[in-house]
């Protein structure tokens, strides 16, 4: 008896021996009668065997087949037992993803985000990466990155997902202390945070028509939660990420008037993780979520 026979043909046995014919076998099995007929010649063939005897009204079921019915169905039953293990193992997204963004995206705009991320895939990890470094993707540092500016290396794939509303601020008590400016122009009679070696906020100053130089700052840094902090601290005027007011209701935004462009955020990604269904997962919804948070 050769015992190297396939599942397929059990299955057909199955289900001649519940329908009790060819006709209502291929039926149940959405195949055609000759396929059946010949599964069946085929594992009696293999088993050595008679399994049915044909007669007018269908198929009589030997000994031998009620005899082999028991282990037949303890095999039908193992091979659904390993479906639904394998469809659960399908469903079940799991393993890390490691994410990098700049400082403030990181710290006060990613963790609502993930929180319902593991809500929803309790499998995945996350390793958060703080970085403005859009070269991380290239060396494979990260899976996926959130940026300000769009990576033009044609081996990453770029999302727009919204913009970044920038703003002037304050804190409630430096306000006090200094008064509100109401023009541009009274900028200059203001302490003010601004970049220590970046000269974007210098530029901006420039085509509005004042020259300012870093010695108008009163504190500079380029780390973007110090100038945060630093604006609560009631240190001078900030220019920081709108939607971190949501933070500190002492915090308010001032001269509204001011021509600062927004930001662009991009989601990106290496277009050869696209094909990891896991990094697919939470590359689709940080591109769904992320719009609401901006």
């Amino acid at each position: 008896m050769n015992t190297s026979f396939d599942w397929g043909l059990v299955r057909s046995f199955l289900a001649a021996l519940e329908h009790g014919s060819l006709l209502g076998a291929a039926r149940a099995l959405q195949a055609s009668q000759p396929t059946l007929g010949r599964h069946i010649a085929e594992l009696e063939a293999q088993l050595g065997v008679l399994l049915f005897e044909r007669t007018g009204r269908g198929l009589r079921p030997t000994e031998a087949a009620r005899q082999l019915a028991e282990s037949a169905r303890l095999m039908e039953a193992g091979a659904h037992q390993l479906a639904r293990a394998a469809s659960r193992t399908d469903e079940m997204i799991s393993g890390t993803v490691r994410i990098t963004a700049s400082q403030p995206v990181a710290c006060y705009l990613l963790p609502p985000v993930l929180a319902r991320l593991r809500l929803q895939h309790p499998g995945i990890q996350v390793e958060l990466v703080s970085s403005n470094e859009v070269s991380n993707l290239l060396r494979r540092e990260a899976d996926i990155a959130l940026r300000m500016v769009r990576p033009d290396q044609g081996s990453l794939v770029a999302q727009l997902i919204g913009e970044v509303s920038l703003c002037a601020c304050a804190s409630q008590s430096y306000l006090q202390r200094r008064g509100t400016p109401q023009e541009p122009a009274e900028l200059l009679g203001h302490e003010l945070i601004g970049s220590d070696r970046h000269d974007l906020l210098l530029k901006g100053f420039a085509a509005m028509g004042y020259p300012v130089t870093p010695a108008h700052f009163a504190f500079r840094t380029d780390d973007l939660i110090a100038t945060w902090e630093a604006v609560r601290a009631g240190l001078g005027i900030g220019f920081t990420a709108q939607y971190l007011l949501r933070q500190d209701e002492q915090v308010q935004r001032v001269l509204p008037q001011l021509p600062i462009p927004n930001l662009p955020m991009w989601l990106a990604v290496h277009q050869e993780i696209r094909t990891s269904r896991r990094i697919r997962t939470v590359y689709d919804f940080l591109a769904a979520e992320m719009p609401g948070q901006l």
